[in-house]
């Protein structure tokens, strides 16, 4: 106990040490309160897009009705009354934002062709897409590796300097004890400077204990594969500013450079079309629909919905009923595409995670927003969810449509509602295997060269 007093009081009187702990604490507090204000500001949207589109509803649905005693034409309701869906941010999205701030949140579907609504407002703000979001994933994958740096590039090359360190390699209780004892200690302080936000932020976002220890598992994987790095290269180097340029040199290969390259062979290995270009698709096959034989498209629409093929034939210029069948038609025609571009970006999402075993920092940013519901799993989710939530649409009104029934008011209070799917991811358990192998392996080795320090 008199020991760990001894070194807690050494680092106190270090400025730079004690610096790198209070800046670290302020930085990732700012990332938190970023996180947890990032978050409120979409809630409040998605709040303000729910009020809108109530009072949108109401007022459509009264216009389809108003002047109908027996109800209102199925088509035309189908036609311009919008149903919501929405994916709200998970309680731990504050930590991570991921790509919440590049996809939509929110869209508004009508009974028209499911791939034109669904990929036309696939866009990307160019101005978040480029320098990424001021969160706790960034200030743990980048940032805190700079402060492991400054606390540990002289853990040896101070005592060399200062002419101590075949005193302490002499010492009964031997060297060993000491170097874990300064590598624990500094361990120690830089976890809670790190994570002590996050754990008011988990708290304050109603993510509770639980959310905030699988936070806690990866941050403290990850710190420990960073100070298993700088106490090898620490026990190597010859003066501190060359083991602080020998860890700065592995903080930009293993968290900028490498992961970079990697993104580039991924992206040649697994090329991705535009999700504007299948909208553009479906749109055509939709427009093409209006040049050929009604019998045709019917033809079409009756190979996956050969329940209606019985009904009475079209009769005349249009019917609301070919008209949805020419909009299902142009669906169809594009779905082998659609499932190609979506195998095509789970490609490229299982490529990063194999990355991940083997880069710590590609592996830690996987994981966290997995946790936070905020990566392209998610996205691809909240689509799956919205073509679920569009085909009990279609089954709701497919009866009154090929049936030819009108629509009353208490029909259209029927109508199926989106229900959006539970929020929160769950750890990969193979990536935090990868990640905590990395972690306890480059640990157990810094630790034992400190031993025996060049």
């Amino acid at each position: 106990m008199n020991h760990l007093k001894f070194e807690l009081r050494q680092i106190a009187h270090s400025r730079l040490a004690l610096a790198a702990i209070v800046l670290l604490l302020l930085l990732s507090a700012l990332s938190v309160w970023t996180g947890l204000q990032a978050v409120a500001r979409q809630q409040a949207a998605l709040e303000r897009i729910a009020a809108s589109h109530a009072r949108d509803f109401e007022a459509i649905a009264a216009k389809q009705l108003k002047g109908k005693a027996n109800g209102a034409l199925a088509g035309s309701v189908g036609y311009y009354l919008p149903h919501l869906t929405v994916n709200p941010p998970s309680p731990l999205a504050f930590a991570a934002i991921g790509q919440r701030d590049l996809q939509p949140s929110a869209l508004r579907v009508r009974l028209l062709g499911l791939h034109a609504q669904l990929y036309e407002s696939e866009a990307i703000n160019p101005e978040l897409a480029m320098p990424g979001r001021f969160d706790f994933a960034f200030v743990l994958v980048y940032l805190t590796p700079l402060f492991v740096i400054a606390l540990m590039h002289d853990l040896v090359t101070s005592e060399r300097e200062a002419g101590r360190l075949r005193l302490l390699a002499s010492l009964p209780a031997g060297a060993a004890n000491t170097w874990r004892r300064r590598v624990g200690l500094r361990y120690g302080l830089v976890w809670l400077a790190a994570l002590l936000p996050v754990a008011v932020g988990a708290t304050l976002a109603g993510a509770g204990i639980a959310g905030f220890a699988l936070i806690a598992l990866v941050a403290t994987l990850y710190l420990a594969f960073w100070f298993g790095l700088a106490a090898w290269v620490a026990a190597r180097a010859r003066t501190s500013a060359g083991s602080a340029a020998t860890l700065l040199a592995c903080l930009v290969g293993l968290a900028m450079i490498l992961p970079t390259l990697a993104d580039a062979a991924i992206a040649r290995l697994s090329p991705v079309s535009k999700g504007v270009e299948l909208a553009l698709a479906q749109r055509q096959a939709v427009h093409n629909g209006w040049d050929i034989p009604k019998p045709l498209t019917f033809e079409k629409f009756f190979r996956s919905h050969p329940e209606w093929k019985d009904t009475p034939p079209v009769e005349g210029r249009f019917h609301w009923k070919w008209y949805y069948a020419m909009h299902q038609a142009g669906d169809d025609a594009v779905a082998a595409d659609v499932a190609q571009y979506r195998a095509s970006l789970q490609a490229r999402e299982d490529w990063t995670a194999r990355v991940g075993l083997l880069l710590a920092p590609v592996n830690v940013q996987v994981l966290l927003h997995r946790l936070a519901d905020s990566d392209l799993a998610a996205q691809l989710a909240y689509q799956e969810r919205i073509g679920e939530f569009h085909a009990r649409l279609r089954r709701f009104f497919y009866p009154y449509l090929f049936q030819e029934r009108a629509m009353t008011a208490e029909d259209i209070r029927k109508l199926p509602v989106y229900q959006n799917g539970e929020t929160g991811g769950a750890l990969a358990v193979g990536q935090v295997i990868a990640l905590a192998a990395l972690a306890l392996a480059m640990l157990l080795i810094g630790l034992r060269k400190l031993r025996t320090p060049a």
